[in-house]
């Protein structure tokens, strides 16, 4: 059951606290706070309970604002819990109305909010930031160009970026021995767990050979170089062991054992081995390297193995993601377990862009792969600039403009792989903690949207700062000469504040 709050939530200034003080205005939190457009995505998020039915559900500005905590501070689950029970502005920013010493909300919830918000609404969430931002800032254009654009039709405008790329996951490296070996031991527990209600009536406990297998396994899992046919000899032996185990677990079911004595850990564990048996024996027989849909983790058989040869990482275990980049804010456009081609999507991403602003790109700064003669194609009947040289064989003579066109793209495209580098070293893309696959979603998706909040942080933060700044030399002057009005233009014209509706007029 959810309801909604209906006493609206005080400015930061009347924020009670258990000591003498009030919440400073220019708080990163309470900037932040004022970014998110958090009434207009509560019921769509309440519809995601029962009206009546059920205890009340956490508000969405509880569940979102303590997701987006975790990812800006990078911290666990109970970690963030902590900081917002310590942090007067961090319970401002999750919706409170005072201060309080208890924490509102248990670790716990952390993953039933990632289950319920998904990574569709976040994106949504992210895109009408974004777009609001934009739209503010060009609200003066439009408005000297009103009468033009209603006699001539709309045009192409803005630069759109496309990459893609993986964000692996929290898994250990895996091996085909290392994941038999452990397929085995899973199989072993199971036995043990099926036998217990079956000792009265079978006087044996069937025979599993684990200790003789352990053995097998470590004389090559303790090698530092292994010999081809060593590795295959010892995932036959593997192979064969793991097979007597699911033989044995047939014969316990046929005799009387029930799968309903197993958690649901260990029946998903059990469907994931005999899949993992039929891959890998497969693969043994058949002396290849690759099946499809390989799984590569017990625990998360959603995981694929993302070919990608990058130097140092050639192979990487996650999502892979297909990314769009405008102005420097970054979207989620695709992300896929399975490995996928990037530039089959480029149509679909271009479409997105003019659904989302309502015209279609000027130009496509993209790599090599996305640069395909249907790609291509497809931009020029749209009026579209593809980056990069023409298809076929290279001209002798290259014209200035054309290489400078060319030196121009390829630096422009250049700010998606910082908003990687950005997401992966500052934020938690470079390492997803999470493990059921819903989850994992919602977790990447948050990343990109503190991304973009975080530039828009620093947007704010900079106008602040000109306050104290003198326009013309850039030096610091003294606080009885601030120039109040040049600030508040500055923060009227970049649109990131509305003197009319938002309290940061205030400041000067």
């Amino acid at each position: 059951m959810y309801r909604k709050e209906e006493q609206p939530l005080p400015p930061p200034e009347k924020f009670e606290l258990p000591f003498e003080g009030k919440l400073s205005p220019n708080n990163r939190w309470v900037i932040m706070a004022e970014l998110i457009p958090w009434d207009d995505f509560e019921e769509e998020y309440a519809k995601l309970f029962s009206a009546e039915k059920g205890a009340p559900a956490k508000l969405f500005r509880m569940a979102l604002g303590t997701l987006i905590i975790k990812e800006k501070l990078r911290t666990s689950d109970r970690e963030t819990i902590e900081q917002i029970r310590e942090n007067p502005y961090l319970q401002y920013f999750i919706g409170l109305n005072c201060y309080q010493q208890e924490p509102p909300l248990e670790s716990s919830m952390l993953v039933h909010f990632r289950k319920i918000i998904d990574g569709e609404l976040i994106n949504k969430i992210n895109k009408k930031i974004v777009k609001r931002e934009i739209d503010k800032s060009d609200k003066e254009v439009k408005k000297k160009d009103c009468l033009q654009e209603k006699r001539e039709k709309i045009k192409n405008k803005g630069k759109l970026i496309l990459d893609a790329t993986c964000a692996p996951a929290d898994i250990k490296y895996p091996t085909d021995l290392g994941i038999l070996n452990q397929a085995r031991i899973e199989t072993e527990r199971i036995i043990d767990n099926l036998y217990k209600p079956l000792r009265v009536k079978l006087r044996k406990k069937p025979r599993t050979s684990r200790i003789i297998a352990r053995k097998e396994y470590l004389k090559v899992a303790k090698k530092r170089k292994v010999s081809y046919q060593e590795r295959r000899k010892a995932i036959g032996k593997q192979l064969k062991y793991l097979k007597k185990n699911l033989g044995n677990i047939e014969d316990l079911i046929q005799a009387g054992a029930s799968l309903e004595n197993l958690s649901k850990r260990q029946k998903n564990c059990l469907e994931t081995i005999k899949k993992v048996y039929e891959q890998q024996q497969s693969m043994w027989e058949n002396k290849t390297q690759s099946v499809p849909q390989r799984i590569v983790s017990l625990t998360q058989p959603h995981i694929r193995p993302i070919v990608r040869g990058k130097a140092g990482k050639p192979i990487e275990f996650g999502a892979k993601l297909s990314v769009s980049c405008v102005d420097n804010y970054v979207f989620l456009d695709k992300i896929s377990w399975e490995n996928f081609n990037e530039s089959c999507h480029l149509k679909e991403q271009v479409e997105k862009y003019k659904e989302t602003f309502g015209y279609y790109p000027e130009s496509v700064h993209v790599d090599k792969i996305y640069r395909t003669r249907e790609n291509r194609n497809w931009c020029k009947e749209r009026g579209i600039r593809i980056s990069g040289p023409k298809l076929g064989r290279p001209p002798k003579n290259v014209s200035e403009e054309e290489k400078k066109q060319a030196h121009s793209d390829e630096c422009f495209r250049n700010a998606i792989e910082g908003k990687f580098g950005q997401a992966k070293r500052r934020f938690s893309l470079n390492l997803v903690m999470t493990k059921l696959p819903e989850t994992s979603i919602t977790s990447i998706a948050i990343t990109f949207l503190v991304v973009n909040l975080s530039k828009l942080l620093r947007q704010f933060l900079s106008l602040f700062l000109s306050l104290f700044t003198n326009n013309r030399t850039g030096e610091l002057i003294k606080p009885p000469f601030i120039n109040f009005d040049y600030t508040l233009n500055n923060f009227h014209v970049l649109k990131l504040i509305d003197l009319s509706e938002n309290s940061w007029s205030k400041v000067a």
